[in-house]
């Protein structure tokens, strides 16, 4: 399982402004962040010679053609939804470590608010394993994310006690990081367990604050093989471990046995492995959290507590800054951006470089990323400085 350890690195980091009305397309906010994230790596757009996209319409060749590039030996593009850019690292750090290519742009992102809004619906969005959910359950309303994930929500309350207000902690937490990220949608905008108590309804138990934003934004990360990353401009941060894992069955939630349970739950055990090292070593953890009980769940599926624990687990200040497992310390999918989960990564970069500001957990050596996407699909990378 030790295959890819260490065998490549993040070398560039590169985000846009996250806003409602970016006034760019999906392809000028992709280039920007990906422009940005080469040149952090000290490269230029012609040294890219591979591409991963994470769940969006557009096409390598849209910016392979803008870059210059004259041999594009390398792409893919990872339909996993929210767990699509996570899933991306271990697509680029297969490449690089076998020498299919050197140099590998990680992007995603979208005008998730100014032109598609998924609360609105999913017209317009890249096509995602829905036959079932489409044929099955939209005849009766079940049209958008929130009310995909209601139900596992729901029965983890009705097995394990977990609570509205226990969901609330994470989306005060989130919104407590949050204000120190001079790019976050919710600067300036704090936020207590009343707010989110007192906030409307969305699909019983989530309320609004239980959901993520809408978000005009994209990220971008440059994955090399660990020989080059050593002669680049920043110090590498290494792909320690990698998986992606998927619920059963993949298509559908109200028929599984286990509604509780994630993609995630398979990953962690092939990552922790790859990467030799446990939960307990991890310093940061940036948990994709498109619904708080998201972050919940997942926090039990990687094994950070039992199932059922996680609940507890986020109350008393554990997930914040200065707690026992900072949690999402640009503030998430919550109250950053929602940008699919790869300023996840961007921030998990940030925090073993040592230059994530106000925000930064000391000593951290070690950070974990997770993805969610689709209908549990989970994706998972441990890093190290």
């Amino acid at each position: 399982m030790d295959t890819l350890r260490d065998k490549a690195a993040i070398v560039g980091i590169g985000e846009t402004l996250y806003s409602r009305n970016s006034g760019m397309s999906d392809v000028a906010l992709l280039l920007q962040a990906s422009v940005r994230a080469i040149e952090d790596a000290g490269l230029s757009p012609k040294d890219i010679d591979g591409v991963v996209l994470g769940y969006t319409n557009v096409v390598a060749e849209d910016l392979m053609s803008n870059f210059g590039t004259k041999d594009m030996a390398y792409s893919a593009s990872v339909h996993l939804g929210g767990a699509s850019a996570v899933a991306s690292l271990q697509s680029a750090a297969m490449a690089v470590a076998t020498g299919v290519a050197t140099n590998i742009l990680c992007v995603a992102g979208w005008n998730g608010y100014s032109r598609i809004r998924i609360s609105s619906g999913m017209e317009g969005q890249p096509q995602l394993a829905l036959s079932q959910l489409r044929s099955f359950e939209e005849p009766y309303g079940v049209f958008v994310p929130a009310q995909w994930y209601a139900p596992m929500a729901r029965r983890h309350m009705y097995e394990y006690g977990t609570s509205s207000r226990q969901f609330g902690t994470v989306a005060v937490a989130m919104r407590k990081h949050a204000q120190l990220n001079d790019n976050a949608l919710m600067r300036g905008r704090t936020l207590t367990i009343e707010d989110h108590q007192n906030s409307e309804m969305i699909a019983d138990p989530f309320r609004l604050l239980d959901c993520s934003l809408e978000t005009d934004g994209a990220a971008a990360v440059v994955v090399t093989s660990d020989g080059r990353a050593r002669d680049m401009r920043h110090k590498p941060v290494y792909i320690m471990g990698v998986a992606e894992g998927h619920p059963e069955p993949p298509d559908q939630i109200v028929n599984r046995p286990l509604l509780t349970e994630v993609g995630v739950k398979k990953a962690a055990p092939r990552a922790f492995a790859m990467a030799g090292v446990t939960p307990r070593d991890i310093d940061v953890a940036e948990i994709y959290d498109c619904f708080t009980f998201i972050v919940i769940c997942q926090l039990e599926d990687i094994g950070f507590c039992g199932k059922g624990e996680g609940g507890h687990f986020v109350e008393g200040g554990r997930i914040e800054l200065g707690g026992e497992l900072p949690v999402n310390t640009h503030g998430g999918l919550l109250s950053q951006a929602h940008v699919l989960g790869m300023n996840h990564v961007v921030e998990a970069v940030k925090q073993l470089r040592g230059t994530a500001g106000k925000a930064q957990v000391d000593n951290a050596e070690i950070a974990l990323v997770s993805g969610f996407g689709d209908l549990g699909d989970g994706s998972l990378a441990i890093l190290r400085r």
